[in-house]
């Protein structure tokens, strides 16, 4: 919420400089700890203060750019963590081979200060001939007016039970590989797979949700409960090969997730309001994402095999899909040109759709 709250009263271009900023502050102050709490402080808050700061306005400004095309240019930006998480996998163990732990981080210190060049580039748009509507509630308002609107609080809620499923494979992945059988360069392998294939997943999902023929929630629910049935397959893949095969299908589904995400926030509240409802949604979904993976290894603990963790898993992705299906916009039913039909009203018509504005000034 901090930062949809500032993006939204000073641009997102001075706050993601700015996040970009502290992420390598707090990577460089990390390079010369000498206790663990100085790492708790510095790489912990301050750098994850950084990145949070960057992360929703950054998806905020894609929105604008492309409000006809979302999911699209969403799917398309998500893909590049993607790629940096598929680079990072092999990197870093050798950067830590290489410079050490302290010199691992003052590299990434200037990773991360490229955040506020790329920051830069974030131009402020401003929309011609729009025509005077009153403004979106901001601030502690607009956060209060989200708490008691049930649509998104219901969408908070399906993300909060799927976040509690999502990230199981990627925590207890490389273990559960070596629990069948594969050594640490297979288990490397099967992560990497499922790497590659969320980054695609999320580029396909963007490019099938861009085309008008079922409304983006559905897209959303279908791959939410794709994901969710791949989980309980998880557990049958007792071989490096079906393992594989399994991480594969669970990376591409689970990439397609991510785009659509955000991009849903949109169908629900209206982009009048999608950075604050972003950044509240994050907040709530943390939740489950804090504690999916430690359940996880309490029920592998408590089992002995990773068997029921992974059904669990995707019985939590299951039950926040079935949310989805609450939703108004769920039953909006498309036109050709992507309009709404059977008497609801189309956000754009309300005024929370931005109009198309071009990236370049006009001649």
């Amino acid at each position: 919420p901090l930062g949809s709250a500032l993006s939204t009263r000073y641009g997102a271009r001075p706050v993601v400089m700015a996040g970009g900023f502290l992420a390598g502050m707090g990577f460089f102050l990390g390079a010369f700890a000498t206790r663990l709490s100085h790492l708790y402080l510095s790489v912990g808050l301050l750098a994850g203060l950084g990145w949070a700061l960057v992360f929703t306005p950054s998806l905020g400004a894609v929105s604008r750019y492309f409000p006809t095309r979302r999911a699209m240019a969403t799917g398309l930006a998500m893909a590049g963590a993607s790629v940096v998480g598929l680079a990072l996998g092999p990197l870093i163990p050798l950067l830590l081979d290489t410079y050490g732990w302290r010199g691992s981080l003052l590299l990434l210190a200037a990773l991360s200060f490229n955040l506020m060049v790329a920051g830069a580039l974030l131009r402020p748009l401003d929309v011609p001939n729009e025509s005077p509507q009153p403004p979106p509630p901001c601030g502690q308002a607009g956060l209060c007016e989200l708490l008691r609107h049930g649509p998104f609080l219901r969408y908070a809620l399906a993300f909060v039970l799927v976040d509690a499923g999502y990230y199981v494979p990627h925590v207890h992945g490389p273990a559960r590989a070596q629990e069948v059988g594969c050594d640490e360069h297979r288990a490397g392998l099967v992560m990497a797979v499922t790497a590659v294939a969320d980054g695609v997943g999320r580029v396909v999902a963007g490019l099938l949700a861009a085309r008008p023929t079922a409304s983006l929630l559905r897209h959303l629910f279908a791959w939410s409960v794709l994901t969710g049935l791949t989980l309980l397959l998880l557990p049958l893949g007792t071989t490096f090969g079906g393992l594989t095969a399994l991480a594969l299908a669970y990376g591409f589904c689970a990439g397609a997730i991510v785009p659509l995400q955000f991009t849903g926030v949109a169908e629900v509240v209206g982009a009048g309001r999608l950075l604050h409802a972003i950044g509240l949604m994050q907040m709530f979904e943390s939740v489950g994402s804090l504690l999916g993976a430690p359940f996880a290894g309490w029920l592998r603990d408590l089992t002995g095999d990773f068997k029921v963790s992974f059904l669990a898993a995707g019985a939590f992705l299951l039950a926040g899909s079935l949310l989805i299906l609450t939703l108004p916009s769920f039953f909006r039913t498309p036109r050709s040109d992507g309009s709404a039909m059977e008497g609801v009203p189309d956000p754009a018509s309300k005024g929370l759709e931005l109009p198309s504005v071009p990236l370049s000034p006009s001649n």
